[in-house]
Formats: C-alpha cells, structure tokens, sequence
C-alpha cells in the first residue's frame, strides 16, 4: 500500500488526499452551480453585479496584484530580519519573530475586510434605523483590535523567547 502511495505521489506530485479535496471541492462547486443556476451567476440586467464577474475580478485582484505585493513585503520583512540578525552585538535569538508578525497582520487585514463597509460607513442611514446607533465606533474600535492582536502577539513572542533562553541555559550547564 505505501508503494502503491509513494508511486502516485511520484507521478501526480502531491498526496492522494490532496487529489480528493480538490475533486471534492469541484464536485460542491458544481453541485452549487446545478442547484442555483447558471442565471444566478449572471446578472444579465447589470452585468457588474454577476456573481461571475466578482469572483472573476476576486481572482485577478488577489493573484495578479494582492499575492505579488504581500508576497514582496513578506520578502522585505524577512530580509530585514535577517540584516537586523546580522547586526545583533550578542547571541541571536533562535525564535524567529515572522510569524509573531504574518498573523496578526493577517488577522488585522482580514477584519479591516470584514468591516471595511462600516469604517467608511457605508450604509449608515440603513445602518442607524436598523439599529438606533451610529457608526461612528467602527474605525476606533478596529484599531483598538489590530493593538490587541499585536500585544497579543508581542506577548507571545515574548513568552517563547524566554521559554527558548531558558532551553537554552538547561542545556548549556554542566
């Protein structure tokens, strides 16, 4: 069985489960598209408002410009580091800080996403009838939870690296 595993992840280039999900993920696509209709998709009063059309343009957006320019920044990042490193008077830490960094990052532009319609209150007459309230908050509120992910993080990295130190203290003693 392991043979037979290895030959087809030696001739399709990933694991077999990998070829599962892919087709699975093809199969709900199309089970999606049978149940809704293709006249779901397309809007053909207003074309921009397709549902084709934005997922279309989500897919140019985020792998021709979004990917190259998190992917460059990520670079920079890492590159900075490793100078930082370099430069460092004493020993250099063996926790490396990058993902203490990406996730919050992450974390903080998925939410900006998230609440990008109610920071530029977008809909704020819809918005205070439905809920009395203004959204005024929305933008303070945001930025208080990207400083929250990245003391939380900062704390974490902090935790690690003294966890790491005292490894390494254990380890050098005689």
């Amino acid at each position: 069985m392991r043979r037979l595993i290895t030959s087809f992840t030696a001739f399709y280039g990933s694991n077999p489960l990998h070829l599962l999900g892919t087709v699975a993920a093809w199969a709900l696509a199309g089970y999606v598209v049978t149940v809704l209709g293709p006249q779901a998709l397309w809007n053909s009063k207003v074309w921009w408002q397709s549902i084709a059309v934005w997922f279309l343009a989500a897919v140019v957006a985020h792998d021709l410009v979004l990917f190259p320019l998190y992917a460059l920044a990520d670079r920079s990042v890492s590159a900075a580091l490793a100078a930082l490193r370099n430069r460092w008077a004493g020993p250099s830490p063996r926790v490396s800080p990058l993902n203490y960094l990406r996730v919050p990052t992450l974390a903080a532009g998925l939410s900006l996403l998230l609440f990008f319609p109610g920071i530029i209150q977008q809909g704020q007459a819809s918005y205070s009838a439905a809920t009395g309230q203004s959204q005024q908050p929305f933008f303070g509120r945001w930025l208080l939870l990207v400083a929250a992910l990245y003391g939380f993080s900062a704390l974490a990295y902090a935790a690690r690296l003294s966890v790491a130190g005292r490894r390494e203290e254990t380890k050098s003693e005689p």
